[in-house]
Order: structure tokens, then C-alpha cells, then sequence
């Protein structure tokens, strides 16, 4: 089963760009992050005809995440929202079971700038995060947390790492909380298959930072103990990243095998 991840920025800006990524590679599953969509303005029959069903979260800001499964494929919501703080309404966070795996879809907040209160709600909701993957990993099923982490967790993950020290992305604290959360006993699908390799899965829209494969590694596949010996490739779809009118991320996927 091939499961894919990807920040589609603006999912109905972007939507020929998904449509001819969904009909080109097929996957099984796909978690999409910031959506840029009310609830109500979600594409779902376009998402329909292309022989995906579909479960989301909208907002009408920079959030929202989905989850698509392709046509014979189980896709029950589990969750909408991440639990923890009942007045945090931002869309970041939907859950579903698909073919027995508890999949959730995650677009962590980016935290800029830093110091400063948004830095103080992503480290929040890390820790919200983690919380509930601590309880996820209790139940002993097969569980998988992918999106956009907005966390480089290396200097092996972003392209002169001297010039991030201060973003929010790669700040000691925020790698730190990311490192917490792996240690309950994640495994990082990427690195677990390419421990020393440069990969990375955005490149921002400035200074051809794709063409000079100036990128960052900020989307990521983490995999509970029942998943990760399933776990029988994984990789980055760089090439969308050069289509017209594209998302500055790249999709990410992983093959899990019976």
C-alpha cells in the first residue's frame, strides 16, 4: 500500500496539479495539508471523480488538512482536532482508520517569528502532539503521524543550516520537541532507509531555491512499532515540484507491505 503526504498549499488554486499527481502516481492514501478551504468549499466531487472518497477539516485561513483514500480502500474518521486544549479551533489535525492502520494527518504549526507567541503555540501544540502519540503507541496498533512538521530535525535537513538558527523550524527547542516525540518509539520512515542522505521536500518559491536544490526537510512519516517493519520503501516526489503553478512541497510516500 502506497500512503503519500503532501502540503498541496491551496488545495483549490492547486487542484490540476493534485488531480494530474493523483491520476500520474495512484497512491492508496493521501494526507494533504493547508488546504486554504472553508469546510464547505472542500473540491470533493473533483476529489470523487478522480476515485478518491475523502474526509477533511477546513478553515478559512492557512489551515486545514485531509485525508483521501482511493476507491476500495476503508476510510473511517476517527478525529477532527487535536485533543488537549478545547479552544484551540485552528484545523492542524484529522484522524482516520484506513485498512486497519490509524492514520493522522497533521500540519504543525510554523512558528515564525520566533521568540514570540507563535512560537509558544507550536511548542504548545507539539507537546499536545506528543501526548496523544504517547496514547496512540498505549492502544499497541499500527499508527502512522504524517504531514507538514515545519521542523527540519538535522542539519542533514536543510540545505545551510547556519542560515535557519533562528526560525522557528530549526530553533534547539523545537528539534528537541520533535526528538521527543520520535523517542516514545517512532521510527522517521525517511531516515530509517536513507540515514545519511541529503533529502529534502520543500524548496521555497525565491531565489530558484529549487533549481539549486536549496531545500529543506520539513514533511516526515513517523511510524509506530506495529507499522515500521512493514515499511518497504519511501521516498520524495521531486519532480511535482517543477510542474507549473505547483505547491512549494514536494510529495513524500512510504510502501508498506501485508
Amino acid at each position: 500500500m502506497r500512503i503519500a503526504t503532501y502540503n498541496v498549499n491551496g488545495v483549490n488554486g492547486r487542484l490540476p496539479v493534485l488531480l494530474r499527481w493523483l491520476a500520474e502516481t495512484a497512491p492508496d492514501v493521501v494526507c494533504l495539508q493547508e488546504l486554504k478551504a472553508p469546510q464547505d468549499k472542500f473540491p470533493e466531487q473533483a476529489i470523487l471523480d478522480a476515485g478518491y472518497k475523502a474526509i477533511w477539516h477546513g478553515q478559512k485561513s492557512w489551515n486545514g488538512v485531509a485525508i483521501l483514500a482511493r476507491e476500495g480502500h476503508e476510510l473511517k474518521e476517527l478525529r477532527k482536532g487535536l485533543p488537549g486544549d478545547p479552544d484551540d479551533e485552528q484545523s492542524r489535525y484529522i484522524e482516520a482508520l484506513v485498512n486497519g492502520i490509524v492514520i493522522g494527518c497533521l500540519y504543525l504549526p510554523n512558528g515564525n517569528p520566533a521568540p514570540g507567541p507563535k512560537l509558544e503555540y507550536k511548542l504548545n501544540w507539539f507537546n499536545r502532539l506528543t501526548t496523544h502519540a504517547a496514547d496512540l503507541l498505549a492502544q499497541q496498533v499500527p499508527v502512522i503521524l504524517t504531514g507538514d512538521y515545519n521542523v527540519m530535525p538535522t542539519e542533514l535537513d536543510a540545505y545551510k543550516p547556519e542560515r535557519w538558527v533562528d526560525d522557528a523550524l530549526f530553533r534547539p527547542e523545537v528539534r528537541q520537541a520533535f526528538k521527543n516525540l520520535v523517542d516514545q518509539g517512532w521510527t522517521d520512515a525517511i531516515r530509517k532507509l536513507y540515514p545519511n542522505e541529503v533529502i529534502y521536500t520543500f524548496f521555497d518559491y525565491f531565489r530558484n531555491a529549487y533549481g539549486r536544490n536549496a531545500g529543506l526537510r520539513i514533511d516526515h512519516f513517523l511510524l509506530s512499532p506495529q507499522v515500521s517493519p512493514r515499511l518497504k520503501a519511501a521516498g520524495v516526489s521531486r519532480d511535482v515540484r517543477g510542474w507549473e503553478k505547483t505547491s512549494d512541497h514536494c510529495p513524500v510516500w512510504i510502501e508498506i507491505g501485508e
